[in-house]
């Protein structure tokens, strides 16, 4: 079937196209699921093929043969049958003499109906340029997450049968037999926490939690940087959004704890000759890695989602840290949040939907309240969470942090596992290299 050409100003459609389908669908029935598995009744222009299809589709899922007879009887308890329509089945199954080249005339409605998606967002684009309410960014971005949507839609469309995800499961058994042992994720670096959480996983929202002062952003560089490192042959991109910390910051520590050299001399420049050469060496390396910063302090989740959408190869997700991320309201930038509360978990909220969007990790700091301060066993707990609301909630993995400030012994605590345990992490940190490292094994957190 020849591809059909839209003049300027007219909506893309693929009537003939639509109609073949429909007639393919009545002539054989036994080519109905792996039509369906394709199209969905948004797919047709015409409001009467888009009733059909709807008719046909109905009666598959009935388990009920598929005939005009049959389609009629549907659309009568539908509403949509009209006196046209007996014969318009049988002028459907006149045109289409065969359903041989079915699934090329799905992909001519199946191409039109994302053509015409791509239409209608350009008009509802132009639509919020023309008002310019909002500012640019949130147009800007707005018109991203619409394109994104697409594309998104486009390749999840519906429900996919089992049998699909059973492959891709059972591929991943088997390379975990292969060798990647307890891990599913990427590794974080501290290997008693891979093994309880299986690495940070597509999808997952992982909060790290610590009072100021305590480490947490060490903590997430740390992994950050290992993942940065375990990804470096399949250039596997890690993007950290800081907005307490600035990019000349952020590198510094990256260079101490990759360099071993105490981060105090590299900021007085009181080096000895082996620093010089560790820290070229280090330099070199680090530049070598995908890891991307972005230091706005003013942020947002719908700024990170967009700009996150266009990095290739994306592999996860940093962000220090929720209790400073603003918020904008569905219509424009203005932060209309009189509920402090209510902000941080509409965002966390917002972050977990991103991890499933673009199939990321998310690893994101967050604040715990003083309430650990006050409690004679100052052991941190979900409910300590700062302005917790639906965090713990969303939350595939909560790590909270715990270390006198004085001390160099520390442990962090897995209060929420979706992956299996919660355990307890021994800690040492090396404030000159903003690191901690593994003390010892985990201990079950009943001990």
């Amino acid at each position: 079937m020849p591809e059909e050409k839209f003049s300027i100003g007219t909506v893309p459609r693929a009537e003939a196209a639509e109609q073949a389908v429909l007639g393919a669908l009545l002539i054989d029935e036994r080519r109905i699921p792996e039509v369906c598995a394709r199209l969905k009744p948004a797919d047709f222009y015409s409001e009467t093929n888009k009733s059909v299809f709807s008719a046909i589709y109905s009666e598959f899922l009935a388990g009920r043969v598929v005939d005009p007879i049959t389609v009629q009887a549907r659309m009568k308890d539908d509403g949509t049958l009209t006196e046209s329509i007996p014969q318009y089945l049988l002028d459907l199954i006149s045109l289409t003499p065969t359903a041989e080249n079915v699934m090329e005339y799905v992909r001519v409605v199946e191409d039109t109906s994302l053509v015409r998606a791509v239409y209608d967002a350009g008009g509802e684009i132009r639509d919020m340029a023309a008002d310019g309410s909002g500012g640019s960014d949130y147009i800007l971005n707005s018109a991203e997450k619409k394109v994104f949507d697409l594309r998104r839609d486009r390749a999840d469309r519906e429900l996919l049968p089992l049998s699909q995800t059973v492959s891709a499961v059972y591929q991943d058994i088997i390379e975990a037999k292969d060798g990647r042992g307890d891990i599913t994720g990427i590794p974080t670096g501290f290997e008693a926490l891979d093994t309880a959480m299986m690495g940070l996983n597509r999808t997952n929202l992982v909060i790290i939690a610590s009072r100021p002062g305590i480490g947490k952003t060490a903590i997430a560089l740390n992994m950050a940087l290992h993942a940065a490192r375990h990804m470096r042959k399949e250039e596997g991109a890690v993007a950290i959004f800081s907005l307490e910390m600035s990019r000349e910051e952020i590198a510094m520590r990256f260079i101490a704890q990759q360099a071993r050299v105490d981060g105090k001399r590299l900021k007085t420049g009181r080096m000895e000759p082996a620093d010089i050469n560790a820290i070229a060496d280090a330099s070199v390396l680090l530049s070598e890695l995908n890891i991307l910063t972005n230091d706005n302090p003013s942020v947002t989740v719908a700024d990170i989602n967009a700009q996150c959408r266009r990095v290739k190869k994306l592999g996860l997700i940093v962000i220090d840290y929720l209790q400073l991320m603003n918020g904008l309201s569905a219509k424009n930038r203005q932060f209309n949040y009189d509920n402090r509360q209510q902000l941080v978990s509409d965002n966390a909220r917002n972050l977990k939907i991103m991890a499933k969007e673009l199939n990321v990790p998310v690893v994101c700091l967050s604040q715990l309240s003083r309430e650990t301060e006050k409690r004679t066993d100052k052991t941190p707990q979900l409910s300590d969470l700062r302005e917790s609301g639906a965090i713990e909630q969303d939350a595939d993995v909560v790590l909270a942090l715990n270390r006198k400030v004085e001390e160099r012994t520390g442990e962090l605590k897995i209060l929420k596992n979706r992956h299996g345990p919660t355990t307890r992490i021994k800690l040492a940190w090396n404030p000159e290299f903003f690191q901690y490292t593994v003390l010892d094994e985990a201990f079950d957190d009943d001990e």
